[in-house]
């Protein structure tokens, strides 16, 4: 094998194989990317037996042929290489090295076997749809903070994306929640979609995924089955296991009936939780939110390292009202806003509080309270 390419695309190609390829692992192969080259394309496949990345890349090919080397190491060589230049990789297959060579830089790395390379069966996709990019964007990105880290409720760990119904008809729904928050995103149900089935996208693959939607202009091509879920630009193909469980019903923890409403700007909220939460120390994270007539108190009191208190003018009109968050989880919901407004609905001070972005309902946040 033998073929040339700029270093920009093959630092693309390879930064995206690296990130999926687990740093831990006890069998060797794993650690390394396959590189294809044919025609005049080469194409770079990482995989951890649960996720799968091909990047093509544009090259010139002088002879076609595999190999695997160390992702990880091969992605830490082109990225010191210096900009514009053009690489050239050979194989010759029998010394079990590929020779990695940029203008006077010359490198030699082990190689393995590429028919030890383990490649993900492929699956029968019972559905097929395709999304642009800001759309899936919004979905994950909106939800991913809510996904659970705890191993043991390892069904809460990714974002369920599934059809459901609203109030306009069936939309595409993400849903993420660790037991203390939750978020709640819908879309437009794209044309093809409807017959989805709802599957757990794993916490990794959302990262990766994120990758792939960086350009608002890509169309990203979705394949799903019970057990698999793909998603495909025209260079980039991820696939990736869904997690093999059920998630628990959510819609019987968004609260229906919190009538307390306060509007406040969520950029100023933020910002002001933020300040506050300076104070506050590791074991006791808890803000105390006090609500009069249009005011809010934002107020920290840790007995170990200090006080703190803020006053923000809001829109509230109802009853007083004494609540406690978890600053983390406030600061982490209100930076999903895009619009000026936050509208926060409350029951009680022992109640699930939900908030959403001015009037738009398709994107719902649940955060639980706690004592203060």
């Amino acid at each position: 094998m033998k073929l040339s390419i700029e270093r920009g695309t093959l630092l693309k190609a390879v930064a995206q194989a690296q990130s999926v390829v687990e740093r831990r692992n006890t069998i060797p192969i794993l650690a390394n990317v396959l590189i294809e080259a044919e025609g005049n394309t080469v194409q770079f496949r990482a995989t951890d037996l649960d996720i799968e990345v091909v990047d093509k890349a544009p090259a010139q090919v002088e002879r076609a042929g595999a190999t695997t080397v160390s992702a990880v190491t091969l992605h830490e060589i082109v990225r010191k290489l210096p900009d514009g230049a053009l690489v050239t990789l050979t194989d010759d297959g029998a010394n079990g090295r590929l020779a990695v060579t940029a203008g006077r830089s010359q490198f030699n790395l082990a190689t393995l076997p590429k028919e030890d390379f383990p490649v993900m069966a492929s699956s029968e996709y019972t559905t097929n749809f395709s999304a642009d990019a800001p759309v899936l964007r919004r979905l994950f990105d909106k939800s991913k903070f809510a996904i659970s880290t705890e191993e043991t409720r390892y069904y809460l760990n990714g974002v369920y994306m599934h059809v459901a119904d609203a109030d306009g008809g069936k939309v595409l729904r993400c849903v993420a929640t660790d037991g203390h928050r939750l978020a709640r995103i819908d879309a437009d149900l794209p044309e093809g979609a409807a017959d989805m089935p709802g599957v757990i996208v794993p916490r990794k693959t959302v990262g990766e995924l994120r990758k792939l939607l960086e350009d608002d202009d890509t169309k990203i091509a979705v394949s799903v089955s019970e057990t698999k879920v793909r998603f495909a630009t025209p260079d980039i193909t991820l696939t990736s296991k869904v997690i093999d469980g059920t998630f628990p019903d959510y819609t019987r923890v968004i609260p229906q009936g919190n009538t307390r409403k306060m509007e406040v700007d969520a950029s100023e909220f933020a910002a002001a939780v933020d300040r506050v939460a300076t104070v506050s120390s590791e074991r006791s994270r808890a803000v105390k939110m006090q609500l009069d007539e249009d005011r809010l108190i934002l107020s920290v009191n840790a007995p170990d390292s200090g006080a703190a208190e803020e006053e923000l003018a809001v829109a509230y009109g109802d009853e007083r009202l004494e609540i406690g968050f978890n600053a983390k989880y406030l600061l982490e919901i209100a930076s999903q806003v895009d619009r000026e407004n936050a509208v926060f609905l409350f029951n009680s001070a022992g109640d699930p509080t939900l908030m959403r972005e001015g009037n738009d309902t398709s994107a719902v946040y649940v955060v639980m309270p706690m004592r203060v």
